[in-house]
């Protein structure tokens, strides 16, 4: 009389694991994209382009061509600085936040701040980030020689000293894809607005595809 009892107790069990596999793949079907914060100035917010043509809306369509479930915030403000952009942190990173980029310092060097003093604004906002055990890409940039061979090697030097104490992912500088073309003269009138300083929407395009894989890892390291 044992095998009907076996019979029934395999049963059971194979109702429940499938029960489980129903549960399992109901909640991988309904799983919530990573969200990715993207702090940053008129870079960041897409100066002079049309909304669909900007940095955050190529960038965020980019990972999802590669299969990434994301939601890019665009917490990009243009003419802010490293101080506006601590001003801004905490309520930047609501608590549905998963990962962080940062994109400052740019207007820091154009209004010739001490550079200390940029360093010390951005430690605020990585030390932010820490504190809610987010993982952050930091955005680089060159500086020009504008204000001299030392304030240049100071600003350069914040960001990946920063990401080295805090263990942050480096993109050293938002132009890099811009900077590595041959021809620089043909670059900035195909690739740059006319003011010199924003990227034109074919300039975004090579940007996000440049530094599309930094920001797919950060997605992975949030997941």
């Amino acid at each position: 009389m044992r095998a009907p009892f076996v019979s029934f107790r395999y049963g059971a069990r194979l109702l429940a694991l499938k029960a489980l596999t129903t549960i399992l793949l109901v909640s991988v079907a309904h799983a919530q994209p990573v969200v990715v914060a993207a702090l940053g100035d008129s870079l960041t917010a897409g100066y002079g382009l049309p909304q669909d043509e900007g940095f955050v809306p190529v960038l965020e369509s980019w990972l999802e061509e590669r299969g990434a479930e994301v939601d890019l915030r665009n917490a990009g403000v243009s003419g802010d600085t490293t101080a506006g952009g601590l001003s801004r942190v905490d309520w930047t990173l609501t608590d549905d936040v998963d990962a962080l980029i940062v994109e400052l310092g740019g207007n820091d060097m154009l209004r010739g701040v001490d550079p200390g003093t940029s360093r010390g604004n951005l430690d605020g906002i990585l030390a932010a980030a820490e504190s809610k055990g987010l993982p952050v890409l930091l955005v680089g940039l060159t500086a020009s020689g504008n204000f001299g061979p030392d304030y240049k090697a100071a600003f350069d030097a914040m960001y990946p000293k920063l990401a080295e104490q805090y263990g942050a992912q480096l993109y050293p500088d938002f132009f890099a894809a811009l900077t590595a073309l041959e021809d620089q003269a043909a670059a900035r009138r195909e690739h740059m607005q006319g003011d010199g300083i924003h990227p034109s929407a074919s300039g975004v395009r090579l940007i996000v595809e440049d530094i599309g894989p930094h920001v797919l890892e950060l997605v992975e390291r949030a997941e």
